[in-house]
C-alpha cells in the first residue's frame, strides 16, 4: 500500500490558513477571458461539497461527478456534487449535504464537515457558490443518481500537486477565443469553476505541507 503523504490534518490546516490569496490561486486555472455579463437580479445562492475520502491505496482523494448530458445547466461537465439552495435548507452547508445525498448517495453522518472555502461567483449560471469541505466517514458506497450524474470518479490530492495532470487548450466559447487550463483526470478535462476550486485547494496544501512531503511528492514523480 502506498504511504499517505497528505492527511486530514493537512487539509484542515489548509482550510484555516490566514490571509491566503484565494483570487490568485483560483486565477491559475481560470479560463481567459472569463465570461461575465451584467445582471439586474442578485445571484442565487448555491453550494457544492468537496468530499475527501480515502482510496483503496489509502491516499486521500476528492470526489468528482460528470453531470448528465440532459441537464439544463453545465450539462456534460465535471463538477463537485451540489446545487442551488432550496427554501427548506436551513444553511448552505445543508444544501451541499442534501445535494450530495441526492446525487451520489452519500448522506447524513457519512460526511463530516471540515470547513469551507470562500464564496465563489459563477457568471454563466449567475450563482454565488459556497464550497463546503467534508471528510467521508466509514466505508462509502457511491451510488450516482443517473438522472443527474453520468459518472463518479476521484482525483488524489497528491496528484493535484503534480504538473503532469495540468494542460491548457484553446476553445471558442460563444464566438470568443478562450484559453482554457484544465486538470486531466481519469480521461476527463476538469475546467472552469471546478478547476479553479481545485487550484485553490492545491495552493492551500502547498502552503501547509512539510518540506519533506513536498520532496517526497517530487521524488514520486521521478520514480
Amino acid at each position: 500500500m502506498m504511504a499517505r503523504l497528505i492527511n486530514f490534518d493537512h487539509v484542515s490546516q489548509a482550510l484555516a490558513l490566514p490571509g491566503f490569496d484565494t483570487a490568485a490561486a483560483r486565477q491559475i486555472m481560470a479560463p481567459a477571458p472569463r465570461g461575465w455579463q451584467k445582471r439586474k437580479s442578485p445571484p442565487s445562492p448555491a453550494a457544492v461539497l468537496i468530499l475527501i475520502t480515502a482510496a483503496d491505496d489509502d491516499r486521500l482523494q476528492t470526489v468528482l461527478t460528470l453531470r448528465n448530458a440532459g441537464l439544463r445547466g453545465h450539462s456534460g461537465q465535471v463538477s463537485f456534487p451540489g446545487g442551488r439552495q432550496d427554501p427548506q435548507d436551513e444553511s448552505l452547508q445543508q444544501t451541499a449535504l442534501r445535494e450530495t445525498c441526492e446525487e451520489i448517495g452519500i448522506c447524513g453522518e457519512q460526511a463530516s464537515i471540515l470547513g469551507q472555502l470562500p464564496q465563489f461567483y459563477i457568471p454563466a449560471s449567475h450563482h454565488d457558490v459556497y464550497p463546503i469541505v467534508a471528510a467521508g466517514v466509514g466505508m462509502l458506497a457511491l451510488r450516482p443518481n443517473p438522472a443527474e450524474v453520468a459518472e463518479v470518479f476521484c482525483f488524489a490530492l497528491e496528484d493535484l500537486l503534480q504538473p503532469r495532470f495540468k494542460s491548457v487548450e484553446q476553445r471558442v466559447i460563444q464566438g470568443v477565443k478562450v484559453r482554457v487550463p484544465y486538470y486531466d483526470v481519469a480521461g476527463h478535462k476538469v475546467w472552469g469553476a471546478t478547476a479553479m476550486l481545485l487550484s485553490e485547494l492545491e495552493g492551500r496544501l502547498r502552503h501547509v505541507l512539510p518540506k519533506r512531503v513536498l520532496l517526497a511528492l517530487r521524488e514520486r514523480v521521478d520514480d
